[in-house]
Parts: structure tokens; C-alpha cells; sequence
């Protein structure tokens, strides 16, 4: 057998190689054939952009909360989605679960507000987007002796928002059942948890009961933030 049997010719641009992909233009040299299957796969990655990644991700934001960023932030990154992409898809997810309960609320209990139905079905994604830069700010002041910059505390903090947002989804399902349940009592304690957790781990040079303090002062000051501008956009809305 000869070298030549082993060179490839692509069908994107025509050119030879070795290996499995074209030194050209990057495309497999082995092109699999089109089917159902694979068109959905495209539709829902051209929507949502989730990757392989994505389930690994959920899973280390789960057993190991602060170890995910600091290792992604320290380059670990192509087995992980991607933290824009993670944060929006599970903003999203959040926010039509709360419009659906909410909506269930208003229409067999009569409880709850048709605007606030609306911030989340419409409003809440980009509120969120918009108070992710003064989260990464707040979080940043508080540690900024450390050795991550301002842009490396912003992952740290979409990655986790993320988490949180899934969690704040599985809070609200009892309302369903029981539609007094004021959901910010069970998330401020279940939030900050988390939050000390991760931080911890995320600042693992810096002694525990120091990150566990500045982090319910962050806390406290992202639900006010947070309350404040939930606030004035629903009042907007209606």
C-alpha cells in the first residue's frame, strides 16, 4: 500500500489531505448522509446553540459549584457550553415556565398579576441580561484583591445564574398547588446556599468565613437590585 492511497479528496472544495478533516476549509473528509434526525438536531442548535456540552455542564454545576468555572476560566472549556449560551437557554427556560405557572395561577385560581405574566413571558430574559454586568460588578468589588479580573468574574457568574435560574423554576411548581406560597422566602435562603458554596470553592485561597459573609452581602444586594427593577418594569408594563 502506498501513501497515496490514503490521501482524501473533499467534496466542499476539492482539495487532498490525509487525516479526517480538510487542511482547506476544516470540513470532514467522511460526510455522513442527511436525515430527520440530524435536521432537528440542526433547527434545535440553531435555536438554543446547545452543544454535547451542555448536560456536563448541568451536571458539574450540580456535585462540584465553583470548581466548573474557576477549571473553565483556567481553560478547560471546549467540554463545557458555552456561558452566553448557557445562560440564555436556561433564562429562557425559566422565564416560560414562570409565564405557564403564572398563567395557570390567573386562569384556575384567579391569583396573581396579568403584568407580571407578561415581564415574564416577554421582559425577563433581556432584565436579566441587562443586570448580569452589575451582578459580575457587585461580585467583583467585593473580591477584586483576587487574581480574577472583572470579564473572568462575569463567566463565573452567568455559569451560576444559569443554575439558578433552573433552581428558581422548581421553587415556583408549588404555587401551582399552593398559590399563596411566597417564593422568595424558600429562594433567598436556597440561593444563598448555593451562592457561599460556589464562591467558596471558587476562591478557594481565601479563608471560607470571609467569602461566606461577602457573599450574603452580595445577596442581599443583588434582591434588592433585582426586586427594583422587577418592580419599576412590571409597573411599566401595566
Amino acid at each position: 500500500m502506498t501513501g497515496s492511497d490514503n490521501i482524501k479528496v473533499c467534496k466542499s472544495c476539492g482539495s487532498s489531505g490525509r487525516g479526517n478533516y480538510c487542511n482547506q476549509c476544516g470540513q470532514s473528509y467522511k460526510v455522513k448522509r442527511i436525515t430527520i434526525q440530524g435536521l432537528l438536531r440542526d433547527i434545535l442548535h440553531f435555536f438554543t446553540h446547545i452543544e454535547k456540552g451542555f448536560g456536563f455542564t448541568l451536571k458539574q454545576l450540580i456535585i462540584a459549584p465553583g470548581h466548573m468555572q474557576r477549571t473553565y476560566i483556567e481553560g478547560k472549556r471546549s467540554i463545557h457550553q458555552r456561558p452566553f449560551s448557557m445562560f440564555f437557554i436556561c433564562a429562557t427556560i425559566t422565564a416560560l415556565s414562570r409565564y405557564w405557572i403564572i398563567s395557570a395561577l390567573i386562569k384556575y385560581y384567579h391569583a396573581g398579576i396579568i403584568p407580571e405574566a407578561k415581564f415574564f413571558h416577554e421582559y425577563m430574559v433581556v432584565t436579566y441580561i441587562a443586570l448580569v454586568p452589575a451582578y459580575a460588578l457587585i461580585t467583583y468589588l467585593m473580591f477584586y484583591k483576587t487574581k480574577y479580573n472583572y470579564a473572568e468574574i462575569g463567566v463565573m457568574m452567568l455559569y451560576t445564574l444559569s443554575f439558578i435560574f433552573l433552581v428558581a423554576t422548581i421553587i415556583s411548581l408549588p404555587k401551582l398547588v399552593y398559590p399563596r406560597l411566597e417564593t422568595r422566602l424558600v429562594e433567598f435562603p436556597v440561593f444563598t446556599i448555593y451562592m457561599i458554596i460556589t464562591l467558596i470553592n471558587f476562591f478557594k485561597t481565601i479563608p471560607w468565613w470571609i467569602v461566606a459573609i461577602k457573599t450574603v452581602t452580595i445577596m442581599i444586594a443583588a434582591f434588592f437590585l433585582n426586586d427594583l427593577v422587577e418592580d419599576i418594569v412590571i409597573r411599566l408594563i401595566a
